[in-house]
């Protein structure tokens, strides 16, 4: 039966680990301060580390300190609480990434599940975590996982990479030169992978799906890698797909009031601004792209809707309109033939 002193230092022994495993070099004195004990227990801690076949090494230097080398025989990776049920959080929603790893993680967790005590394993198993493609991208391509550490490789090298890219059409069989890029971002976003580079030749930042990415070898030179406009990679690439070249705001917004309970606006309006003034009278503040797109967005809520601003809105509504008006005439002459 382990004793109360046996389990402390136990724990003291992981959670040692632990910091010996996010951080190449501890000073023993930050490891004393960190783990609240004294320098002498974590020199004694680091010898049974070692007796458990941990390749802990000794950094010389004015402080000192320690290293956990890689070695080529790991021992069993031990894992505290929370990194464990980090661990099985991580590998559930791993089949939303577009990787192409949703089996190996299905693997994954089933093992690292097995191997959880009761505590942990109920933790996990309440926490329902549900992972699931994009709306309609079940049929989408994948990124390989090969590509994905090569261009991986390719951004912590800082050096350019040469590759193909699919056009999002049919392949008109015309051969096109290889792409020249110099990579910065490797980003996962709405279950589709995104390389974020500096093409030299256009002097401008170019965004690419790397599930249409062919990479050729070898890469180009080196390069001092830059910080992409604002600084935030996230609010960057969420610009771009409004059609902002920094600001991460729809070029076209307006504010509207639809016929519906707030309840029924707020699961379809993504980053708008919904506020009830009514049972049944929502306020909506939303964008897009273009005013033309906008009207047909808010036309899919399927209830009256009375535009407070701006009259770009009630122009791109009135175009609509007598385009749909066309579009019925044309199929209401076919159908009396």
């Amino acid at each position: 039966m382990p004793t109360a002193s046996s389990t402390v230092t136990s724990r003291r022994l992981l959670s040692l680990l632990s910091l010996l495993q996010i951080r190449r070099d501890w000073p023993g004195t930050l490891l004393a301060q960190r783990l609240e004990v004294s320098e002498r227990t974590v020199r004694r801690d680091i010898d049974r580390l070692r007796e458990l076949g941990y390749p802990v090494q000794a950094v010389k230097g004015p402080e000192g300190g320690y290293r956990l080398e890689a070695g080529r025989e790991l021992p069993p990776l031990l894992f505290d609480d929370d990194q464990a049920v980090a661990l099985a959080v991580a590998l559930r929603i791993a089949v939303g990434t577009g990787a192409g790893i949703e089996e190996a993680a299905a693997r994954a967790l089933a093992t690292v599940r097995q191997v959880l005590p009761a505590r942990l394993r109920q933790r996990v198993d309440a926490l329902a975590v549900t992972a699931a493609e994009s709306a309609g991208r079940g049929g989408d391509p994948q990124a390989d996982t090969a590509v994905l550490l090569t261009l991986s490789a390719a951004v912590r090298s800082a050096e350019e990479v040469r590759f193909d890219y699919r056009a999002a059409g049919p392949d008109d069989g015309e051969s096109r030169p290889a792409r020249r890029v110099q990579p910065h971002h490797l980003v996962a976003r709405g279950g589709r992978w995104y390389l974020i580079g500096w093409d030299a030749a256009h002097q401008d930042w170019r965004i690419y799906r790397a599930d249409r990415i062919t990479p050729r070898i070898p890469n180009g030179p080196r390069f001092t890698p830059r910080r992409v406009p604002g600084g935030d990679v996230a609010a960057f690439l969420s610009a771009r797909f409004k059609g902002s070249d920094s600001v991460d705001a729809w070029p076209c917004r307006a504010e509207v009031i639809l016929d519906l309970p707030a309840a029924q606006v707020a699961p379809f309006a993504a980053d708008g601004i919904v506020e009830e003034i009514g049972p049944a009278r929502t306020k909506l503040v939303t964008g897009s792209w273009s005013w033309p797109a906008l009207a047909a967005t808010l036309a899919r809520f399927d209830t009256e809707i009375e535009i407070i601003s701006p009259d770009a809105l009630r122009d791109a509504f009135a175009a609509l309109s007598r385009r749909a008006a066309r579009a019925a005439g044309a199929a209401g002459a076919t159908a009396a033939e």
